[in-house]
């Protein structure tokens, strides 16, 4: 019986020893000299490579040293072919793997904040990590495995059909998710009201719900097939800027024309002094007519944003309230009658 003699794993042992240390000086340089370009040039690109190519490129190494030592072992051929082949799939597959977390974060990080560009949701960002490891399972496919790639995708698509009929309404949100993601009708950080009364800004869109923040700092979670049929109002487009209005009573007794004069003097001064209105767009006051609460106008002005109407609208009306008691106008309502009527026994 022949003994297995364990010098036989000197060169082996050696050679996969002294590439392991080679390739991770080499491995250390590599990212120095990534951290000094982004550093000196003011470019993401290094420290997007930096955090999604160091874990991948560590495993790299250990590849890399494994496979010097197996090539300098004593491994009988029959064998060999069945490693190196392992080998090949490892590297495919962390090749791949490598380039899907590169694109998804390069996608979300360049696209998120170019101005004029739709934000960019997980359901994107999904979809291009998809679309690179498919492309890398056909190159395994091909190069290892010397697989048809024709024949690979008729009986994927003979399977497709079954699992499409299966899921029908995941892959409807998701193709909902898709439309409403590359429509520019939606974008992250919208402030969207929907006509079944949820509202909120616009968190995410996953391949499944799209997430909508209230006011509150809670999550609305909308199936994305229900946001595609839903009548929704956007009040970010076409633009950031809205108009809003503050409704103002005073006594029927009042000269109307002098109140609508005080009105508009007291608005263009308040304006330039509350943040977030845009006093270069005029404001202008409408009569609306008599009311049960008196005479009724509108006070219109336009804000920067959303979720500046609020501070604005009430700074305002404490301006426009203080302005017409100092003016002696009266916002009281004139008295109303109550007639008791007794009813027959």
């Amino acid at each position: 019986m022949k003994h297995f003699d364990p010098l036989l794993l000197i060169q082996p042992v050696g050679l996969f020893v002294g590439t392991l240390l080679l390739a991770l000086l080499l491995r250390r340089l590599f990212f120095a000299l990534m951290a000094r370009w982004s550093k000196k040039t003011d470019s993401e690109l290094g420290t997007l490579m930096s955090e999604t190519l160091s874990g991948s490129t560590l495993l790299w190494t250990i590849i890399v040293a494994l496979h010097v030592a197996i090539e300098g072992s004593d491994i009988p051929r029959r064998y060999l072919d069945y490693i190196l082949r392992a080998i090949e799939v490892l590297w495919i597959w962390s090749i791949t793997s490598a380039i899907s977390r590169f694109a998804g974060r390069a996608v979300r990080h360049y696209g998120a904040p170019a101005k004029g560009v739709k934000s960019v949701t997980s359901l994107t960002e999904k979809l291009v990590q998809i679309a690179v490891i498919a492309i890398g399972l056909g190159w395994l496919a091909k190069v290892v495995f010397k697989t048809e790639l024709t024949a690979l995708w008729g009986t994927l698509g003979v399977g497709g059909l079954a699992v499409a009929l299966a899921l029908q309404d995941t892959l409807s949100n998701l193709f909902a998710g898709f439309y409403v993601s590359i429509s520019g009708l939606v974008n992250l950080g919208d402030y969207v009201r929907l006509n079944s009364g949820e509202e909120g800004y616009i968190a995410d869109i996953t391949w499944r719900c799209t997430t909508m923040r209230t006011g509150g700092n809670n999550l609305v979670v909308i199936p994305n097939n229900k946001l595609a049929q839903a009548i929704y109002t956007n009040y970010f487009l076409p633009d950031h800027q809205m108009g809003v209005s503050a409704n103002v009573y005073v006594a029927t007794s009042s000269d109307i024309q002098h109140v609508m004069d005080v009105l508009l003097e007291e608005t263009k001064a308040a304006l330039p002094r509350l943040a977030g209105a845009l006093p270069e767009m005029p404001p202008s006051v409408r009569f609306n007519g008599a009311t049960e609460q008196g005479l009724s106008f509108s006070v219109n002005c336009n804000v920067s944003k959303f979720a500046d109407q609020f501070a604005v609208l009430s700074d305002l009306r404490v301006a426009l309230y203080i302005r017409l008691q100092r003016e002696g106008i009266r916002f009281e309502a004139p008295p109303k009658a109550v007639v008791i009527v007794d009813q027959p026994a």
